[in-house]
């Protein structure tokens, strides 16, 4: 991704924005495709996404971020740039942006988040999250791949990754923040109204019908 990439999304004209994120592979794009009948790039490569992708509905602005962390055939120094240019991006377009939906690994995200604190490390999840909220960006954690974790321990999973975002269990008490899903078997429904609810309470009504 390069400068000019990133200018040409800056200079989007759009008032309102839903930004998507997350490590690559977590399934952001599947996600976008069956919420707004996008065509994105889906694979099973970490890094297909390598630019943000961007679906304008009048004066809303739907973003697919490309994935940070590692990207499989893409080198380390690449991968930093995009992660710089995401950091850029949500600083130069806060005032605009509803919320950032930020996707994780239910069944992967506690031992990514532990294995980075046990080499005395900030996760890159953790510090994108708390970057975000420092912006005063409202954050929407859609933790994917729910599927993959038996009904007898979600809660306690769910709770888990409420505990390393700072926010107190049981993740019950986040319905409007923190969305079960799977793309795979399209159980979106938690994401769905959340994002439905955020559009309403802004204001926009008339977007309501852009997420399926």
């Amino acid at each position: 991704m390069s400068l000019q990439d990133y200018k040409s999304f800056e200079q989007m004209p759009a008032k309102h924005e839903i930004v998507f994120i997350g490590r690559s592979n977590v399934g952001k794009s599947t996600i976008m495709r069956e919420l707004i009948g996008a065509r994105v790039a889906v694979g099973r490569r970490p890094g297909v996404t390598q630019k943000p992708n961007y679906y304008q509905f009048g004066d809303l602005l739907v973003t697919d971020m490309p994935g940070y962390g590692y990207m499989r055939g893409v080198d380390r120094a690449k991968q930093e740039r995009i992660k710089d240019l995401i950091v850029r991006y949500f600083e130069d377009n806060a005032g605009r942006i509803l919320c950032a939906v930020q996707v994780v690994d239910t069944k992967a995200f506690v031992d990514i988040v532990d294995r980075w604190d046990g080499r005395g490390e900030i996760p890159v999840d953790i510090e994108l999250n708390d970057f975000l909220h420092d912006l005063g960006i409202p954050v929407v954690v859609a933790a994917n791949k729910i599927d993959k974790i038996p009904y007898a321990m979600r809660d306690g999973v769910l709770d888990g990754i409420c505990v390393r975002l700072h926010m107190l269990p049981p993740w019950h008490q986040w319905l409007g923040q923190i969305a079960p899903i799977s793309a795979k078997t399209g159980e979106l429904g938690p994401l769905r109204t959340i994002l439905k609810d955020r559009l309403r309470a802004a204001g926009l009504e008339r977007y309501v019908n852009v997420i399926k």
